[in-house]
């Protein structure tokens, strides 16, 4: 009994620090969000919350971390960015999480920037790549908000409807 309260905490302060980590990028929040859900899913017996609707959620989870990883370079191509400047933005999101939030929100940018920069282009066109990745950055946190609110809400419909 006591056992099932513990379980149900750890899930919904998982769930909980998953919302926050939506926003703070040192949080892998969409995860954190699946495993609270899964947590309490698994304590209630998949009564309220079986199969398809984990499955549903799983897969809503999965594009969010698909879009959270691409967003920053799919900004810089929008803006017309080099091949470069797309590698560049890549690698600025891998290495920019491993330097907190200055990383994760200036990494993009300045990878974009120096790809650009390298394929030869000005440095004011450069500057307007940089800003696309961020943009692009910007959005893909937006949409990874979403995407985590509709998973806690399927979450909550189903154990109202269960």
């Amino acid at each position: 009994m006591w056992f099932d309260i513990v379980f149900c905490t750890l899930g919904a302060v998982l769930i909980v620090g998953g919302l926050v980590g939506a926003i703070l990028p040192n949080l892998p929040g969409i995860p954190m969000i699946f495993g609270g859900i899964w947590l309490v899913a698994a304590v209630d017996n998949y009564r309220h919350l079986g199969l398809w609707w984990l499955l549903l959620i799983g897969v809503l989870g999965a594009l969010g971390v698909i879009v959270d990883f691409v967003a920053g370079t799919l900004g810089a191509k929008r803006v017309g960015a080099s091949k470069r400047a797309l590698w560049g933005a890549s690698l600025g999101t891998l290495i920019g999480m491993f330097f907190s939030i200055p990383g994760i929100l200036l990494g993009p940018f300045v990878g974009a920037l120096i790809g650009e920069l390298s394929s030869g282009t000005s440095v004011l066109r450069s500057a307007h790549v940089g800003i696309g990745t961020w943009l692009g950055l910007l959005f893909g946190t937006l949409v990874k908000l979403v995407i985590s609110l509709v998973m806690v809400g399927l979450f909550g419909l189903a154990m109202l409807l269960g």
